[in-house]
């Protein structure tokens, strides 16, 4: 289990004895086939508190293994042990929803890096809970809009069967107005995808949408390629990230995703982020650092206007969103998940390096299907 003390966000540059005001519980994937996300999350949340040079933040790295259980004892021990006064990080809904709801109960906040499951976003609603990356539905929604607007009408769509996969074709199904071929839910963490191919190739579909995050969308897009079936793919950003998309090769290429961000978005912010992430860690960011990077620099924008022991200050410091997001304009709605456009892109070659860039935007301004059930 990894685990690193930071006593400051400058590191030992700062050479600084100042207590530190914000105690940070990071718990995020660094282990597992679902290492890669949890890797660019913390390393975009802990660019943006380097970059900010401030001695006022502790921050407290976890690794849950991808294990709900293995998450929920981290929280506990974080919580009991460590005394944070903030949790952030966790990539998987199932992981969010076995510690959010009790972590919040607690009066701690939650700012949530990725997962942000319908649960959370409707009824399940809590003042001390923000998504400062969206709710679940949103690139599954821009999904359903391009496959729309490119006149599909006869879609296969596939998810894992957890939170987030259930959200994903949901999502898919509110913006897409053609018929259905199929779908199914796949076993989260499944590796092999003959039968579900096979499936599709019968099923007279005229394109396929899949949400599958991580080792199992490089699994799915390999046999896919290698399958012969040749159908248009749709997917969101989770399967089409740096990270993934060199893992995955040639069968990417051209291939339509939706996203919230993308390294060519045209923004003072971005471009700034996107050069000093290639620089430090050698690698193009994903989606999951600038939401991690978003993320820190929300924190930091609230401490700069409240104490987190006064909770309802700190969460109007919250809800101003008073920082320059990678994404350009954001902002919160009332169940404090984000305001954003959401953009189609498409799979090219850079050089040497597959990446993505934007070729149109699919809805503007989208908040959430939820927000009547949020009561708060």
């Amino acid at each position: 289990m990894l685990k690193q003390l930071l006593a400051s966000v400058a590191l030992a540059a700062c050479a600084t004895t100042a207590m530190a005001e914000v105690k940070v519980g990071l718990i995020t994937t660094l282990s597992g086939g679902g290492a890669g996300l949890g890797i660019d999350t913390r390393d975009g949340f802990m660019l943006a508190l380097e970059q900010a040079g401030r001695d006022d933040v502790e921050v407290v790295i976890e690794d849950d293994q991808q294990k709900p259980d293995v998450a929920v004892q981290l929280a506990d021990r974080l919580i009991q042990s460590e005394k944070v006064d903030v949790l952030t990080g966790i990539v998987w809904s199932n992981l969010a929803m076995a510690v959010v709801p009790a972590a919040t109960a607690q009066g701690l906040f939650y700012l949530s890096t990725n997962a942000a499951p319908a649960q959370l976003a409707g009824a399940g609603c809590n003042p001390n809970y923000f998504s400062v990356s969206y709710q679940n539905d949103n690139l599954h929604e821009a999904a359903g809009a391009y496959a729309t607007k490119a006149g599909f009408a006869n879609s296969f769509i596939l998810a894992p069967n957890y939170p987030a996969g259930k959200d994903s074709l949901n999502g898919f199904k509110r913006f897409y107005e053609g018929e259905l071929a199929g779908e199914i839910y796949t076993d989260l963490g499944q590796t092999d995808y003959a039968a579900e191919i096979a499936q599709i190739r019968a099923s007279g579909a005229d394109s396929v949408f899949f949400f599958l995050p991580g080792g199992m969308g490089i699994s799915f897009l390999k046999q896919y390629a290698d399958s012969g079936v040749d159908l248009p793919l749709i997917g969101p950003a989770f399967s089409f990230d740096q990270n993934i998309l060199q893992a995955v090769g040639d069968a990417a290429l051209g291939v339509k995703n939706t996203s919230s961000w993308s390294k060519d978005l045209d923004n003072a912010a971005n471009a700034a982020f996107v050069t000093a992430y290639s620089e430090k860690y050698g690698r193009l960011p994903s989606l999951y650092s600038a939401q991690g990077y978003d993320t820190a620099n929300l924190l930091l924008s609230a401490m700069d206007k409240a104490e987190v022991s006064d909770d309802e200050a700190f969460r109007a410091a919250l809800m101003e969103a008073d920082f320059d997001s990678v994404r350009g304009k954001f902002s919160f709605n009332a169940s404090q998940h984000p305001v954003q456009d959401l953009y189609v892109r498409e799979v090219v070659r850079e050089g040497d390096i597959l990446t993505n860039q934007i070729v149109d935007t699919a809805i503007s301004d989208r908040g959430h299907a939820y927000e009547a059930e949020c009561k708060m």
